[in-house]
């Protein structure tokens, strides 16, 4: 479904994304592992074209959408839930649902999203900012989902998240995962990942060094940890 071959992304002279290899089987989950500012949220921007690569390729069914535009990016499958969430915290829940809503959905309508996320539809009039963060959260992922799109970029999800809404969140990704969504997760917290990830990579300076299973990964765990995931 995914697959990124060869990505080289630049910040003018500095180069971020190094040759990235990644692939995420349709109806799959893959994960991204690393310390902080080694381009993993570079990886998911280059996708979506907010970042336009240097080089390489970004294979969405076989299709090369490596520098689209990111309106042209989301007309083909692609929602992007970033970091920070970034709702609109004037808006009401409904309303910033309908923000990412390009047409009137056939597999993720309102109804079903409320269904998935019950503490919406209990706060479907309040205001953004009214919002717990593991509301806001499942917000920002509601409104990617209205466009009804077949990968979702999910970027530092449980970011500031109790653990208990962390389990919450896990069970979601994994429901919709079940519903034939190929999720692309970008974290810090290895335990949500190793929880709900098909595959997991760890990311160093711009490449992807080490991939494995969750299975292997747990057996490998506290040597991958001390070499490339703790300062």
């Amino acid at each position: 479904m995914l697959r990124i071959e060869s990505l080289n992304t630049h910040y003018g002279r500095s180069h971020v994304l190094q040759g990235v290899d990644l692939e995420v089987p349709a109806g799959r989950i893959g994960a991204v592992l690393g310390r902080n500012g080694v381009g993993k949220t570079t990886t998911v921007r280059s996708i979506m074209g907010l970042v336009p690569p240097t080089s390489g390729h970004v294979l969405l069914d076989g299709q090369d959408i490596a520098g689209w535009a990111p309106h042209l990016v989301a007309r083909a499958g692609v929602a992007y839930v970033p970091e920070g969430r970034l709702i609109f915290p004037d808006l009401s829940v409904l309303e910033n649902i309908r923000v990412g809503e390009r047409k009137p959905a056939k597999v993720w309508t309102m109804e079903r999203l409320l269904d998935l996320f019950p503490s919406l539809r209990e706060r479907a009039g309040n205001r953004g900012w009214q919002l717990s963060g593991g509301e806001q959260q499942m917000l920002a992922i509601a409104r990617a989902l209205v466009s009804d799109p077949r990968v979702v970029l999910l970027d530092e999800p449980s970011q500031g998240l109790a653990p208990l809404v962390v389990r919450e969140l896990a069970g979601v990704i994994k429901r919709l995962c079940d519903e034939g969504v190929t999720i692309l997760l970008i974290e810090q917290n290895m335990k949500l990942a190793e929880a709900v990830a098909d595959q997991l990579h760890v990311m160093v300076k711009g490449r992807i060094v080490y991939a494995a299973t969750p299975d292997v990964f747990r057996a490998e765990e506290e040597a991958i940890r001390g070499k490339y995931l703790t300062l």
